[in-house]
């Protein structure tokens, strides 16, 4: 059995994520009926809450001491290793490490490595206003590589590799609506379109990235994470007749 509980998570995590992609739709309306506010002040604080959500429903889970080591270590190690690659544009490893944690250790604990790799790796490349949209970017790519691996246990190369190719792409788009409600004035198609067309060379360089770290690298760091989620597992023997009689005697 599983020490770190994923069975709420399930239902959840889609849940949550559903009313905030709701939320974000209806507060696009300058007459909108969530807030009268600035769409990309509202937005941020969406993101803010979603966040907030998830770090207080992982405070509430049942992860162990040694899970919660693995997470800051994997969340550390992809944050370090965007770093060396700050002078290429949108090519880092960190993509690769957190979809890969998530599908190994699950949706939970890919959520937590994204979003702390974000927050570590802007310690040295900067924080500022795009670093809640990234932790959430990143978090997502996490944990929707634990859902995958709930639903597809034996998928194989080939869908991986597309799987890394999709999230350099949706990892841009997630930051554009950032970028767009933050920057752009007015808020409507032309500008929403103009906006994602810009950074589609970024996306796919991203994209592409994606794809060569887990074709060079993707088998042997999945293994060694596999080997490291296999020590926190626990099994338990049923009781063999001579136990259960011990045990009978001692409530007598």
């Amino acid at each position: 059995m599983v020490l770190m509980r994923e069975s709420g998570l399930r239902w959840r995590f889609p849940l949550f994520l559903s009313v905030v992609a709701v939320l974000l739709i209806l507060s696009i309306r300058g007459d909108n009926s969530v807030s009268g506010q600035n769409w990309g002040l509202l937005s941020a604080e969406i993101v803010a809450a979603a966040l907030a959500f998830l770090y207080w429903d992982f405070e509430k889970s049942t992860a162990s001491s040694r899970e919660i080591a693995d997470i800051a270590v994997l969340g550390a190690i992809a944050a370090v290793g965007r770093v060396p690659f700050a002078v290429l544009p949108n090519v880092q490893p960190t993509t690769f490490i957190v979809i890969i944690s998530g599908f190994v250790f699950g949706p939970r604990a890919g959520f937590m490595t994204g979003s702390t790799a974000a927050i570590v790796a802007n310690l040295f490349l900067g924080q500022g206003p795009w670093t809640p949209w990234q932790m959430f970017a990143w978090g997502l790519a996490g944990a929707t590589a634990g859902v995958l691996k709930s639903f597809y246990p034996r998928i194989g190369r080939r869908a991986m590799v597309i799987f890394h190719i999709a999230w350099g792409y949706l990892f841009g788009w997630i930051m554009n609506l950032w970028f767009w409600t933050a920057f752009i004035y007015p808020l409507n198609w032309q500008s929403f379109l103009a906006a994602y067309a810009a950074s589609f060379w970024f996306d796919t360089f991203h994209a592409l990235g994606n794809a060569v770290f887990y074709l060079l690298f993707g088998a042997g760091f999945t293994r060694i994470l596999t080997r490291f989620r296999r020590k926190l597992e626990a099994s338990y023997l049923p009781e063999t007749p001579a136990q259960q009689k011990n045990k009978a005697q001692g409530d007598m």
